[in-house]
């Protein structure tokens, strides 16, 4: 599907996280990334990858609902899990017009940029919200119901 959209002159554009909590910095930072492009493709980090990452105890919300709360949103066209410590597989796959990360990445930092640049894409970051994180939330939650 993707292949095809590329050959229409469709520009592709990719992100990926662990999106564990939905919350509005997360769908300001996907509607903004889907506005360099046609098509927003996101790839979810498995239950396997963000405990990795994040430790122990994440993600809260399981890979299968965190990719159906994705796919609800307008600015988000295509959906894949990926259970690697990074998505550079799933980006040499795809082959983004665009590679996209929050403003908290430097350039020099972000997965498959070189990729990208070397085919002719651009790798952008995106302004974050302030004070708009998934660890801000959780330790208001804790806060407040402890």
């Amino acid at each position: 599907m993707i292949s095809r959209l590329k050959r229409a002159g469709k520009k592709i554009v990719f992100t990926n996280g662990c999106f564990d909590i939905l919350h509005y910095g997360h769908v300001k930072y996907l509607q903004d990334a889907k506005a360099k492009g046609d098509y927003l493709v996101v790839a979810v980090n498995s239950d396997t990858s963000v405990k990795k990452i994040k430790g122990d105890y994440r993600p809260l919300v399981g890979e299968l609902d965190r990719m159906r709360t994705l796919a609800a949103l307008a600015c988000v066209d295509f959906i894949v899990l990926f259970n690697q410590p990074d998505p550079l597989k799933v980006i040499e796959a795809l082959k983004p017009d665009y590679l996209i990360k929050g403003s908290d990445w430097s350039s020099k930092n972000i997965i498959g940029a070189d990729f990208v640049k070397a085919r002719g894409g651009k790798v952008l970051t995106v302004k974050l919200v302030p004070g708009r994180s998934t660890t801000a939330l959780i330790k208001k939650i804790v806060k407040v119901f402890s």
